[in-house]
């Protein structure tokens, strides 16, 4: 789906679902993983993933373009556009918009390295990073940690 596509979609969405005109410009962003969109409110343009334009994603993409398209109109409308306000939970759940990105394995997969043992209670502890042993303790007992693998 190019750009201008996606524009008309968004036009398309705004009329049926809201009543009313998008009159901003819509984004494709390659960049974004952990979201589905982006409304900016400098400029009320809406940027939109581009791992969720191919067809097989085609229902998240209106969910996702819903949820935008509520930023875009209670913030032009001088209501509350936030996720915890009120007029926004109301507005997304009559268009039926998504709440969340729904995850479609962009998300990156960290592998913890480091494995540490209270030397006091025994309690494993997993980790990604690498932990001061001389500054952090025992969450469960307080005793000494000590390193025993590294991958």
């Amino acid at each position: 789906m190019t750009e201008e596509e996606l524009q008309n979609l968004v036009a398309e969405v705004s009329l049926k679902y809201f009543g009313r005109q998008f009159k901003h410009q819509v984004k494709i962003n390659k960049r974004m993983t952990t979201t589905g969109g982006r409304y900016h409110l400098d400029d009320h343009h809406i940027e939109i993933n581009a791992h969720f334009l191919v067809p097989q994603y085609y229902q998240e993409l209106i969910g996702i373009i819903k949820h935008e398209l509520t930023h875009y109109h209670l913030h032009l409308t001088h209501k509350g556009y936030r996720h915890k306000d009120q007029d926004f939970k109301v507005l997304l759940d009559r268009v039926g918009g998504s709440r969340y990105a729904p995850d479609i394995g962009l998300k990156r997969k960290r592998k913890a390295k480091y494995l540490y043992v209270c030397t006091i209670c025994g309690q494993q502890f997993v980790r990604v990073r690498r932990v001061n042993v001389r500054r952090y303790g025992c969450g469960k007992c307080g005793g000494r940690l000590r390193l025993v693998s590294y991958r």
